[in-house]
């Protein structure tokens, strides 16, 4: 030990008081004392007032190096040396081997008496601490589980809410002209999601904005990556938030094209809140599904609809397993979602576990999630059909029978013309009434295209059509 000189100072005077000095020190500085001879074998053990353990008493006449564990040793052996050396010792941890439990953790300091004297070593316990240190390494581990719990809690709500909320619109990535378009598109932009097809992709936009959303389109042409840029509505309608991405369809390059009004997005510091409620409370069923269909997440309306006790229940299991027509076809539905970046308004039949059966309406949408593709449904609930006064069959057989009434006033190829009119209008109405009045629905029913659907139904004068007439007459 040194003085304040630098000079070490002679505690050889104190030697013989060694054991005194140690039971002083373990009641008043630790709750160990020993004394160690210049071989480093314990002389003499005092224990404090908290109990170490029961083999402290034993250590008598072993090396102190003897009573540690194996790791620690060194630990031992060094500090002896420094006290050898120095006349006082650092402070160092170690453990000795607990009798019938854990290890015990300790911290020692040690000094020598005289240049041939004995060392004096006082010790304390860090059981206490080493507790609080674990206490604090657990809180900080369920902190950390609780943030990536929240986390993830709040990255399911927003891409939940981003599948039943987003405008998406499938833009040709050379003509930069919509494709196709789901309804929330449709409101945003003020028109039926049929008529944005074919428009430009800037349409509804701010003309200050136009140019900026144009780049975008262009950069994530040219770079295959996606981008997102906020933009203006016309007429200072609001902000939008506006992302692309690209994706092939066979040959073709597309962009993936979304829009998210920013007044609906929540903003406020309970963000997390507003968009938990949503989810929750909105009667639409949102599922999101991997690249072979398989639900991944599904909201509470999804849950109820499926008939489960929980979305638990339901996740990992084909979305073909409660469709009707849909579920059947569902390999073909996917492989246009993937292929055209939508499927906007398929009719289909939804039957629960239970066994209820009812008639719904499917959108979808592809997502994207870095390299993984995932695919958007929102379900949603069909009205009860209407009875009509007069079934369908009739009303065609109401009219063949006055058409009847024409011959021999009229020639057979005009009866037979009209008898097929007739005959087509009334299985075109059919596949209308069973689509709910969607024209892509029903054109799926009859096996053709939709702009075919649309061509016949304007012959036909049938109203709904783009540039329908007036219904058709008997011949007279």
């Amino acid at each position: 030990m040194t003085n304040r000189s630098g000079k070490a100072t002679d505690l050889s005077a104190l030697s013989g008081l060694a054991p005194e000095l140690a039971a002083t020190l373990a009641s008043i500085a630790g709750d160990i004392a020993l004394v160690i001879d210049m071989h480093g074998v314990i002389q003499n053990v005092v224990v404090g007032q908290a109990a170490l353990t029961a083999s402290a008493d034993n250590w008598v006449g072993q090396a102190w190096a003897d009573t540690v564990t194996g790791d620690t040793r060194r630990k031992i052996e060094m500090l002896l040396q420094e006290v050898s050396d120095r006349g006082v010792s650092q402070r160092r941890e170690v453990n000795h081997p607990g009798s019938a439990g854990p290890d015990i953790p300790m911290v020692y300091s040690a000094i020598r008496l005289g240049a041939e004297g004995p060392v004096l070593a006082v010790g304390r316990d860090l059981r206490a601490i080493a507790a609080i240190q674990q206490r604090f390494v657990e809180s900080q581990r369920e902190m950390e589980r609780d943030y990536w719990k929240r986390r993830q809690v709040d990255a399911r709500y927003r891409q939940l809410f981003q599948v039943a909320t987003d405008a998406v619109m499938v833009v040709d990535a050379l003509a930069m002209t919509i494709v196709e378009a789901n309804q929330a598109a449709g409101q945003l932009l003020g028109q039926a999601a049929e008529k944005l097809v074919g428009q430009h992709a800037s349409l509804g936009l701010d003309p200050h904005s136009r140019a900026a959303v144009d780049q975008l389109l262009a950069s994530t042409r040219a770079t295959g990556r996606a981008a997102e840029i906020r933009a203006r509505l016309e007429g200072g309608a609001g902000a939008v938030d506006i992302s692309a991405a690209p994706f092939r369809s066979g040959d073709a390059l597309l962009l993936l094209v979304r829009a998210r009004a920013v007044e609906s997005q929540p903003v406020s510091s309970d963000a997390a809140a507003r968009l938990a409620d949503f989810v929750e409370r909105t009667p639409d069923a949102v599922v999101i599904t991997d690249s072979n269909g398989r639900v991944t997440i599904a909201n509470p309306a999804f849950v109820a609809l499926c008939e489960a006790d929980a979305e638990t229940q339901c996740i990992g299991r084909s979305l073909g397993d409660w469709l009707g027509r849909a579920g059947r076809d569902l390999p073909a539905l996917l492989s246009e979602v993937r292929r055209h970046g939508i499927a906007p308004r398929v009719a289909a039949t939804f039957t629960g576990d239970q066994g209820q059966g009812v008639d719904v309406e499917i959108s979808a949408a592809l997502l994207t999630e870095g390299d993984q593709e995932c695919l958007g449904f929102t379900i949603r609930r069909m009205p009860a059909r209407p009875v009509s006064a007069l079934p369908l069959a009739e009303v065609l057989a109401s009219a063949l029978e006055d058409l009847s009434e024409q011959v021999g006033r009229v020639d057979l190829p005009a009866l037979m013309r009209e008898a097929t009119r007739l005959s087509e209008r009334h299985l075109i109405e059919s596949a209308l009434a069973q689509s709910r009045g969607n024209p892509r629905a029903a054109a799926d029913l009859l096996g053709i295209a939709p702009d075919s659907l649309n061509l016949r139904m304007q012959r036909l004068g049938m109203p709904g059509a783009d540039g329908a007439g007036q219904p058709p007459t008997l011949l007279n």
